[in-house]
């Protein structure tokens, strides 16, 4: 074994001359020189750097320092160009949407920590905890922040995993706090109606498709008329939008199933997104032969409907946006008396957790409701149960348990009288 550093006394083929030393894991490496004396010297320069390492006074060299000089816009791209083709769930790319958002959070980073290379990310924990007081300080939501902060984090992330960074520079970074500060409120069956008959013929089939299969609005407007599966009363769901990235379906009642076929049947559809494309002057995406009219805006549209039926976007139970359809829908199932395992499969839910306590809502009728018929069967038996209570405890010598021939007596005659025993009234 090689102890110090060392130089071979004849030189190579080419006339070079190779040294001999110990790395910090004392491993044997080789280093070739154009002359003698100058490859002893770079062997033990390179020995004693190891010492140092061994020592501690030192970080050891790693296979990510390569790349802490290159530019952190070719890393990035290289993270995007990642994303859009197999970065979302198993596998697949990432949504439309997602990879918007992560392409300019990325970009407002780069701006605001003046990042140039890779490796200004190393230490760069504490210019983005100011960052993220400063987005705080904008009036900025904890979900919105969070979502700042993730963006960064997961490139780290995906640097880390690469190799192309030793650590991950975030692994500090303290989490948010998400909670909404406004709730979304359950559309009642009254509004239904009224926000139903108010508004336009092709809004209308999309507001009932959304109400009838809780599709959120970006999965509504990737729906095609391959995806009506009429003879099912179904529609079909693809992968590739939606948000699980999971096949499946979604039944729907045969009514609007009819009236979705007529309506796709008149041509309507792309003459309504036509008009929209001439009215904005741009090109609207949209699927080559689209079920639905799905506006860009769709907070806009449901705004000005819910306007024209006379429905209060704000009240204390929350607010009705769009997406509060969805939350309307699977409120709808669970009053169904569906079970829910049910109600959890229509909402194409991970959890029962996300079906129940984030989705789930109460209504303050209902509540009532329930009150009442909790007092009503209380009522039904108000006049014997103080007799049942007196035969319980009101003698001394008498148990509470009929154990006796005479207080079986008394148990009998009060099931006669088809009184429950206290305990049963639920």
């Amino acid at each position: 074994m090689i102890e110090l550093a060392t130089v071979r006394n004849n030189p190579t083929k080419s006339g070079k001359y190779q040294a001999l030393y110990l790395d910090h894991t004392g491993k044997r490496r080789t280093i070739t020189m154009s002359t003698k004396n100058k490859a002893l010297k770079t062997a033990q320069r390179k020995e004693a750097v190891a010492e140092e390492i061994k020592l501690g006074l030192r970080r050891a060299p790693d296979a990510a320092d390569k790349h802490l000089k290159r530019p952190i816009e070719e890393v990035a791209q290289e993270y995007l160009d990642w994303g859009k083709a197999q970065g979302g769930r198993k596998g697949k790319p990432w949504g439309q949407v997602h990879a918007r958002n992560r392409e300019s959070h990325l970009a407002w980073w780069q701006s605001r920590l003046r990042l140039i290379e890779l490796g200004d990310l190393v230490d760069a924990l504490p210019q983005v905890e100011k960052a993220v007081q400063y987005l705080l300080n904008e009036g900025r939501t904890g979900k919105t922040v969070a979502n700042y902060s993730e963006a960064l984090r997961a490139f780290c992330i995906w640097c880390k995993g690469r190799r192309y960074l030793a650590n991950d520079p975030l692994e500090g970074l303290a989490k948010f706090d998400t909670t909404p500060q406004t709730r979304r409120r359950a559309m009642t069956k009254d509004e239904v109606k009224r926000l139903f008959a108010t508004c336009a013929i092709h809004r209308r089939l999309l507001y009932e498709t959304a109400m009838y299969s809780g599709l959120r609005a970006n999965e509504l407007r990737s729906l095609t008329v391959e995806d009506l599966d009429a003879e099912n009363c179904r529609l079909l769901l693809r992968s590739d939008w939606t948000k699980n990235r999971t096949d499946g379906f979604q039944p729907l009642p045969q009514a609007l199933v009819f009236r979705l076929q007529e309506f796709v049947n008149s041509g309507h559809v792309h003459q309504l997104y036509e008009r929209l494309n001439r009215r904005k002057n741009a090109r609207r995406s949209y699927p080559a032969n689209p079920l639905l009219c799905v506006p860009a805006h769709t907070a806009r549209a449901i705004d000005a409907d819910l306007k024209a039926a006379g429905i209060e976007k704000w009240t204390r139970e929350g607010k009705i946006d769009f997406h509060a359809i969805r939350v309307a829908y699977i409120n709808f199932v669970f009053e169904s008396n569906a079970s829910a395992k049910e109600t959890q499969t229509l909402a194409r839910h991970s959890t029962l957790d996300l079906t129940m306590n984030v989705y789930g809502r109460t209504r303050d009728e209902r509540l009532s409701a329930v009150v009442e018929s909790i007092a009503e069967k209380l009522e039904d038996g108000q006049e014997c149960v103080p007799a049942v209570y007196r035969q319980a405890i009101g003698a001394e010598q008498e148990s509470a348990t009929p154990l006796n021939n005479r207080e079986l007596h008394s148990s009998k005659m009060v099931e006669a009288a088809g009184i429950e025993p206290q305990g049963n009234f639920f």
